[in-house]
């Protein structure tokens, strides 16, 4: 059982208990965050791509990757996140001058496949290493890589909250980034709860060249994928 830990609220000052979320870790193990219990929560005003998400170290298989920010809400009415212990300091490879990245050559979209190996070049252009189809297609991804799943949605009709959220729960089991690409576009409730959940959200025409239709979309095609 996960113990829980004191945490006062920068806001209204009281201490109450919280306890640390657990995710399973791609090797199977739980990992439960971190908490810092000399830390200092802080009160969240604005969500950003850079803070919804912290780096844990697995203790169990050692692997980096993100997890979702802990957080409460107070009894006060404020959200408050929670820091977590950061992970030990790795080497850093060594760098040269910044490589702009080519033109994105887009494949032309006649079917369903064409769709889903547009989308596949879009993501081995945004720097994911070797997107390919999963063995069971029927599960809601369609690609997969390195810290990645990806759902392409070819129908005529609006991707719905569903289709979100159920790609938003691969990428969680797997610690990935979930990428959701859409030839209709988003309903209303879908598109909000992409937004939510920082999931980047792109809509492909039949020329098979994606366009962000969020922030979070916006940023991956700035900073490419997140480092694990």
């Amino acid at each position: 059982m996960t113990d829980s830990v004191p945490v006062r609220c920068p806001a209204c000052r009281r201490e109450q208990s919280f306890t640390p979320p657990t995710f399973p870790c791609s090797c199977g193990a739980p990992l439960t965050l971190p908490v810092l219990r000399d830390g200092a929560p802080e009160e969240i005003e604005h969500r950003t791509w850079q803070n919804i998400w912290v780096v844990v170290d697995c203790p169990s298989c050692g692997r980096r990757g993100h997890w979702p920010q802990p957080e409460f809400g107070c009894g006060c009415g404020r959200l408050v996140r929670v820091p977590v212990t950061p992970p030990s300091p790795v080497a850093a490879p060594a760098s040269g001058p910044a490589v702009p990245r080519p033109a994105f050559r887009p494949v032309t979209i006649r079917t369903a496949r064409d769709a889903v190996t547009a989308a596949a070049e879009y993501l081995k252009w945004l720097g994911f290493t070797d997107p390919r189809h999963p063995e069971d297609p029927e599960a809601g991804v369609d690609l997969y890589g390195e810290g990645l799943v990806a759902r392409v949605d070819p129908a005529t009709r609006p991707a719905e909250l569903r289709d979100v959220e159920c790609l938003w729960l691969h990428g969680l089991q797997r610690s990935a980034l979930s990428v959701f690409f859409s030839l209709a576009g988003y309903a209303r409730d879908a598109r909000a709860r992409g937004d939510a959940l920082r999931i980047p959200l792109f809509i492909m025409d039949l020329t098979g060249t994606p366009q962000p239709v969020n922030d979070p979309a916006d940023v991956l095609i700035r900073t490419g994928p997140p480092e694990r």
